[in-house]
């Protein structure tokens, strides 16, 4: 009888300690990516800026302003919870738009605003660069928590307890079509 409780006892620890590790790593996973979306708006004041720097050379450009309308309206879109699938689309137009930015400072060197621009300019990787950090904290703890659901006994826990489904992480075609070492798995 005792045999049996302390059995009881053990199971029910071990439960309630897999659930609270579930519960924690997908609040992580939500946390990592709010931050995304943080950095994601961050991105967007700044676009701000850009805009009428851009407008004012919008003869020699027009369609870069179409662009950077396009590309903050596609991050303001963004879901609220945690997607990485959603996040392709804008992480590339962020790099078309930087590649085409760099493009029109060089060729129009004369303008006033030039300066301004490279300012802009660099703020905006320096944007990139946070939003590519906090992709990458977003990726770590999906895989966390994504084994957190997978593995026994949190995938018994997940399945009779939360029902929480696994969490896509984000990934870069374009970045991996560039890579000639390809995993085999």
């Amino acid at each position: 009888m005792e045999l049996l409780l302390v059995a009881v006892i053990a199971v029910g620890v071990v439960a309630y300690v897999h659930y609270n590790r579930i519960v924690s790593a997908y609040n992580r996973v939500q946390r990592a990516w709010s931050d995304v979306l943080t950095y994601q708006r961050q991105r967007i004041k700044v676009l701000d800026m850009l805009e009428p720097q851009v407008a004012g050379f919008q003869a020699y450009e027009s369609q870069l302003l179409e662009k950077i309308v396009g590309l903050r309206s596609a991050i303001g879109s963004l879901p609220s919870a945690a997607d990485g699938g959603a996040l392709k689309s804008v992480d590339q137009g962020a790099k078309a738009l930087r590649g085409e930015l760099n493009l029109a400072l060089e060729a129009y060197p004369e303008l006033r605003s030039v300066e301004l621009l490279s300012n802009l300019m660099r703020e905006v990787a320096e944007q990139e660069g946070n939003v590519g950090g906090a992709i990458t904290l977003f990726n770590l703890n999906v895989e966390r928590f994504n084994n957190t659901i997978q593995l026994f006994p949190g995938s018994l826990i997940n399945r009779l307890a939360l029902g929480k489904p696994l969490i896509v992480p984000f990934s870069d075609s374009e970045a991996s079509a560039g890579i000639e070492y390809k995993p085999n798995f």
